[in-house]
């Protein structure tokens, strides 16, 4: 069986893994020079930056991502983190995440119990936005001001934004899969990895290919056109989202492309930021309820030197865009990192805004449609096809075993 897959980011290449372990033969398209998509490094002043999200994964080596790579065996050393989160209080005051029942005071504990009780047993049916779903149940600021630093900094949306059923199955997953960790070599240690996989199972990745043409029968899809000649495949697997992917056929369910002309996608803005001592001083993520725009931070060193030149810090930050004026979330955002960080000395290093064609999530968590499209042998991978309560590459590994599952792999 032969499977051809479009785009060679972090979906489309584990899918290519998973297939190809499988006895498929494989074949990924991908336009750019290079792989890996939006979780790939990019070397900056010897740093290793990334191209899109975070040097992390947020369940850590217990997460959906986690197992699925040991499933293919890619050959990926994961760090987690310690503490799991810390939380910077409007004090001032830091305070350790997991060990938040000795912390926080006896209403606050029973709120918390509560929205896990709910994440496991009374998800709502509705579309109530988590944001809603917390003012109508709880009427606490702190929880509203925690929930809009976590969307933030996971999603890029704010909880307003969220729905509460998808809120509180990634809460679910929180407790199934627990907190983040850092790969070894940072986001490309991932997606190198999942290439070689694919390339000593026979498979093949051509970069600067451009797929221009799904080429279907019936309803099926039969073939690709890729610079200007014909592949002839059994089944597309596309990395690039549900939008581009009808505009490669000619698509006549007008009920599908009306649901994607309806999702926006989310938009965030990561700041990465050299020093020569820690900024937060340990591998959790740092949320900041409290901050006018930054949402979570990230001190991926602590976890692993070797992203940083020696006797170098790298430090990520991240927040959810709410204004179409970027260069003012750009300039809170920094104001939000001169209060944060008020006698420390560090170098902005690169801004990157997420947005447009590029934006964080192609689909916002929980709008997404799912992987099928009206082409039965057609799946849509990566981040705009995640599976339900995925944070970030979580979700996308999610979303990939949905596919396995539909083609009887997994």
């Amino acid at each position: 069986m032969k499977a051809a897959i479009i785009g060679a980011g972090l979906g489309g290449l584990l899918a290519g893994a998973k297939l190809s372990k499988a006895g498929y033969d494989v074949e990924i398209f991908e336009r750019l020079p290079f792989i890996g998509g939006r979780f790939a490094n990019l070397e900056y002043k010897g740093f290793k930056l990334s191209t899109g999200a975070l040097h992390m994964l947020p369940h850590g080596s217990r997460g959906p991502l986690a197992q699925m790579l040991r499933e293919v065996g890619a050959d990926v050393t994961i760090i987690d983190s310690e503490p799991r989160a810390v939380i910077r209080m409007a004090n001032g005051e830091n305070i350790a995440f997991q060990d938040f029942r000795k912390q926080f005071g006896f209403t606050e504990k029973v709120k918390l119990a509560t929205i896990l009780l709910l994440s496991r047993k009374f998800k709502p049916k509705n579309d109530i936005s988590f944001q809603d779903f917390i003012s109508k149940y709880f009427d606490d600021e702190f929880l509203l001001r925690l929930a809009n630093s976590f969307c933030g900094w996971s999603l890029s949306l704010s909880a307003k934004d969220v729905p509460a059923r998808e809120m509180l199955e990634i809460i679910d997953n929180m407790y199934n899969f627990k907190g983040s960790g850092v790969p070894l070599g940072g986001c490309g240690a991932v997606t190198s990895a999942l290439a070689d996989v694919i390339r000593s199972n026979g498979g093949r990745i051509h970069t600067k290919s451009c797929v221009d043409k799904i080429i279907t029968d019936e309803a099926r899809a039969i073939g690709l056109g890729v610079n200007g000649k014909t592949v002839d495949t059994d089944i597309v697997i596309s990395d690039v989202g549900h939008a581009q992917t009808s505009r490669m056929y000619e698509c006549s369910d007008y009920a599908y492309l009306e649901k994607i002309k309806k999702v926006k996608p989310s938009k965030g803005i990561k700041t990465c930021l050299s020093s020569d001592e820690p900024l937060i001083g340990h591998s959790g993520v740092f949320f900041t309820p409290f901050a006018e725009r930054i949402n979570g931070i990230n001190e991926v060193t602590n976890a692993d030197p070797s992203l940083a030149p020696a006797g170098k810090h790298l430090t990520m930050s991240h927040q959810a865009v709410v204004s179409d004026d970027i260069k003012n979330e750009i300039t809170l955002g920094l104001l939000d990192l001169k209060h944060l960080f008020p006698d420390r000395k560090y170098e902005v290093l690169l801004i990157q805004s997420y947005s447009n064609g590029w934006p964080v999530n192609r689909f916002s968590s929980g709008c997404d449609i799912g992987n099928r499209t009206p082409v039965c042998n057609l799946y849509v991978v990566g981040d705009g096809a995640k599976g339900k309560g995925g944070i970030e590459v979580e979700g996308v590994a999610l979303g990939v075993g949905n596919v396995m599952k539909d083609i009887r792999l997994m």
